[in-house]
């Protein structure tokens, strides 16, 4: 289950993609199969090739790509590999707010 998301932050989100870039949006979540995660960071691109590029150097497949007819296309990033890549992208800050 999703919460936690502003309308703004969702908005901006969305903008970031359909101008081709690499877009990070971290909100609250929590699905059974995965205890211990509070958050998720959805990272996408409407550019699927530089999507699975990105993912790539941070050892994710391509077919982990949340492939969206609506053009959001993501990968969701969660526990520690959430803090590695937001750290690695000078996001970490994202998932600190997230986490007080």
């Amino acid at each position: 289950m999703a919460f936690g998301i502003r309308k703004e932050d969702l908005r901006a989100w969305k903008k970031a993609i359909e101008d081709g870039e690499i877009a990070f949006l971290t909100h609250y979540w929590l699905d059974d199969r995965f205890p211990g995660c509070k958050t998720v960071t959805k990272v996408g691109c409407r550019d699927i090739q530089r999507l699975a590029q990105w993912g790539k150097t941070y050892g994710l497949k391509k077919e982990w790509i949340h492939i969206r007819e609506d053009g959001y296309s993501h990968f969701d990033i969660l526990g520690e590999q959430e803090k590695i890549i937001l750290q690695k992208e000078n996001k970490l800050t994202d998932l600190i707010k997230k986490q007080m």
